[in-house]
This record gives C-alpha cells, sequence and structure tokens, in this order.
C-alpha cells in the first residue's frame, strides 16, 4: 500500500514537472513565434511606407507633367488649378499669388506664343504626408508673332525650385521659384507663315 501511494505520488509530481516543462516550452514558443510576427508587421510597415513615399513622389511627377502641357495647350483654367489658393510663384522677376493670377498673367504674356515647356530630372523629397518640395530642370522654347511690341523669343534653360502641399489628398504646387541659368534669343515669326518652317 505504502509502495502504492509512493509511486502515485511520484506519478503525480512527474505529470506536474512534465506539464511545467512543456508549459515552459509552449510559453517560449508562443514568444518567438510573436517576435517574428512583429518582425513581419515592422517589415510589412516599412515597405508601406517606401511604396507610400514613391506612390507620392510619383503623383508629384504627373503634377508636373500637367504644368508643362497645359501650358503648351494654353488649357489656363486647367493650368490655374495645379497651384494652392496662396501659392507664391515668382516667375522671371515677375511674382504672382495663387494660380488663378499666374494664370492670367502667363495667358497674357504668352497666350499668343507657341511654345515648348520640358521638365527634367527632378528631385522631389517628401517631408511628411502634407508637403513636399522639389527641384526639376527645364527648357522653354518660344516665339512670338512678330509685331512692333512683341518680346523677344528665346530658348532658356534653367530649374524651378518648388514646394508641394496635399490639399483635399491631391498634390498642389505651393510654391514656385524658377531660375535661368541660359538664354539664347530666337527671332520672332510672321503670323502668316509656318512658326517652324518660317515659310
Amino acid at each position: 500500500m505504502l509502495k502504492s501511494k509512493k509511486l502515485q505520488i511520484s506519478l503525480i509530481l512527474g505529470f506536474v514537472i512534465l506539464t511545467i516543462i512543456i508549459s515552459g516550452c509552449t510559453d517560449q514558443n508562443n514568444q518567438a513565434e510573436q517576435s517574428s510576427l512583429d518582425q513581419h508587421a515592422a517589415q510589412i510597415t516599412k515597405l508601406e511606407q517606401k511604396y507610400k513615399k514613391l506612390e507620392n513622389v510619383e503623383e508629384i511627377k504627373k503634377l508636373k507633367a500637367r504644368y508643362f502641357r497645359f501650358i503648351d495647350e494654353k488649357k489656363w483654367s486647367d493650368f490655374a488649378q495645379l497651384f494652392t489658393p496662396d501659392a507664391r510663384i515668382e516667375i522671371d522677376g515677375n511674382v504672382f499669388t495663387g494660380g488663378e493670377a499666374f494664370a492670367k498673367g502667363a495667358g497674357a504674356v504668352i497666350g499668343a506664343a507657341p511654345t515648348v515647356h520640358h521638365g527634367h530630372m527632378p528631385e522631389i523629397d517628401i517631408i511628411d504626408k502634407e508637403n513636399a518640395k522639389g527641384i526639376w530642370a527645364m527648357e522653354d522654347m518660344l516665339t512670338f508673332p512678330a509685331a512692333k511690341d512683341a518680346p523677344p523669343g528665346h530658348d532658356g534653360y534653367g530649374s524651378y525650385s518648388e514646394t508641394y502641399k496635399r490639399v483635399d489628398g491631391v498634390w498642389k504646387i505651393s510654391s514656385v521659384v524658377l531660375t535661368r541659368f541660359r538664354m539664347d534669343p530666337l527671332a520672332n515669326w510672321n503670323p502668316n507663315t509656318n512658326p517652324v518652317t518660317g515659310k
């Protein structure tokens, strides 16, 4: 009887010890599994942040592409919508506030001129979820109809320094400064001739 009780106690103690060991192993496994899940979650978050940053850069590139295209297509109403209402634009010594004023001024100066605007090699930095900045190399070519008071045509080179702001989920231009490095003069053209061939 005594031996039987000792055996039962030994079995019970053994079972308790085994349970503790298994429980400890399970806890370690759970901790290791949780740690692995945490690492994967952190990696996914990091990849999502990188993806969002690249997506924002691409949206800003498209914004600036529209800037150049709307100028050349003379779509001044669409052009005005690319800017924040308080945007500060400094072009060739002229300063405008807001897209409407800039579109009106640009239309008055180059509305009659066939133009070609190109932007190259963007350097865009995302500052935070709502703000960014960028620098663009640029070239613009324009000639005016020959007239007594017509401004001279040119092939110009320089860079845009800009800031951008997200407004209602859409990137807008919030400031522009155009710095010109070189301007080669171009002859103006007779409006009765082809501006490309001169005939």
